[in-house]
């Protein structure tokens, strides 16, 4: 499960994604929003990283959008 979660700034979430890219996979977004699985908690807390947990993460956010129709050439 991917979980929603922010950093109080912008070097914090550099922080954190130091820790997390080596081990765990993610998506974040431009609003300081990132999604995150649920064992990656626990190493941002291990590691003294304060972030605010906003829930689970929306299925359509953490999924590549696609469009069905064909592509005209």
């Amino acid at each position: 499960m991917q979980i929603l979660i922010k950093f109080l700034n912008k070097e914090t979430e550099t922080r954190a994604l130091e820790k997390l890219i080596p081990q765990f996979s993610g998506k974040s977004w431009e609003t300081g929003e990132m999604a995150v699985p649920s064992p990656a908690l626990g190493l941002l807390a291990e590691e003294g990283i304060a972030f605010t947990v906003i829930g689970p993460a929306p299925y359509e956010l953490v999924t590549a959008l696609r469009n069905p129709g064909s592509v005209v050439v």
